[in-house]
């Protein structure tokens, strides 16, 4: 059973006739467009790709199985055109996606009766096909490339967004079309900020260095997070970095199909929990990684999804301390029918790059 297939079976318990299809990372995954404009129409019968002229020959050779249809002036007008001739009289849309105005002038537009729709693209982007995962692995390689070069690199003086153009850089020389995200890093105390975009701040000897990138490579993400030490770091942020490996590679160790979101978390959270850092881990151990860098599911206190095979995870916990700085440790894996086995590859000990 194809995906249109799979998405038409779950047209009847949404009380719909149709699915319009309009976020880019959607459309994108059922279509391999990777233009700007366009928007997916499945009916019961047929798979439409609706776009401007601009588009039309590249649609027409990356959205196999649809049938490409050019709009000349609103593609709304267009979009009517194929419900009215397909008798469609409930049509599904995007509610996470769809603005207001966009739903009003739907309203005016359509005769079919709209219905707010979630998770029936998402569902299916929720396990990755083989063709994903070697995709995915990839780009988990491009970090892992990175993370070896950028060790080179660092020195004392360096600025922290030196370092994240170097990265960025050098993934894109190997191919990734960007990063993944805006590059995190934080050395010093900027590493109690788990989200610490970097800065113009000097990485200075005594400093942790945290870096979160990742390749964003033939629209598939990878999320890769290391810490390292400019010099010999002090004895507390030594601890820290301990406390923070133990409960990765325990998590990484454990994680397997059949346990929630909220287990596997757990798994992590009270190691270091045990070790006096309670508190300080204030964010989930991880979340599902594929076409967007945060997708489901995810692992955390509110995690209630299962974990199944062929599901890809981020697992990075990490813990912060304010005025003295901070470890996040973070590895990619594919849920497996008798565990996971990591995509993200990389050395987790220590780092000391010398002064």
């Amino acid at each position: 059973m194809n995906r249109f297939e799979v998405i038409r079976t779950q047209f009847e318990q949404n009380g719909i006739d149709a699915l319009l299809v309009e976020s880019p990372t959607n459309r994108r995954y059922l279509t391999d467009f990777t233009g700007t404009a366009g928007a997916v129409l499945l009916t019961s019968e047929d798979a439409f790709f609706i776009t401007d002229f601009r588009y039309v020959e590249q649609a027409k050779s990356q959205c196999e199985g649809f049938k490409v249809v050019q709009h000349g002036g609103a593609m709304s007008a267009e979009i009517k055109k194929i419900l009215d001739s397909h008798n469609v009289k409930s049509l599904g849309f995007e509610k996470a996606y769809t603005s207001f105005q966009t739903y009003q002038l739907y309203q005016e537009t359509f005769d079919a009766e709209l219905v707010p729709v979630a998770g029936i693209v998402e569902n299916l982007r929720l396990f990755k096909s083989e063709s994903e995962l070697k995709t995915i692995k990839k780009a988990s390689e491009i970090a892992d490339a990175a993370f070896s070069h950028i060790l080179t690199y660092i020195k004392a003086g360096v600025r922290e967004r030196e370092v994240a153009h170097e990265l960025e850089f050098f993934m894109r020389e190997q191919g990734a079309e960007s990063s993944s995200f805006d590059i995190i890093v934080a050395s010093g105390e900027r590493g109690a900020r788990p989200h610490g975009v970097a800065s113009d701040k000097k990485i200075e000897k005594g400093d942790l260095i945290t870096m979160d990138f990742g390749a964003y490579y033939k629209g598939y993400c990878s999320d890769i997070t290391r810490t390292v030490a400019l010099g010999e770091p002090s004895e507390e942020l030594r601890h820290i970095y301990d406390t923070v490996l133990s409960a990765q590679l325990k998590a990484v160790e454990q994680i397997k199909a059949g346990m929630t979101g909220i287990e596997a978390d757990e798994i992590a959270r009270e190691m270091i929990n045990g070790k006096g850092y309670e508190g300080h881990f204030g964010h989930g151990l991880g979340h599902g990684l594929g076409m967007e860098v945060h997708e489901e599911p995810r692992l955390s206190p509110k995690g209630n999804l299962v974990l199944e095979p062929g599901m890809v995870v981020t697992v990075e916990p990490g813990v912060y301390i304010p005025g003295k700085g901070g470890v996040r440790i973070e590895d990619d894996i594919v849920i497996t029918e008798d565990g996971n086995e990591r995509l993200t590859t990389s050395d987790k000990d220590l780092k000391i790059i010398e002064a």
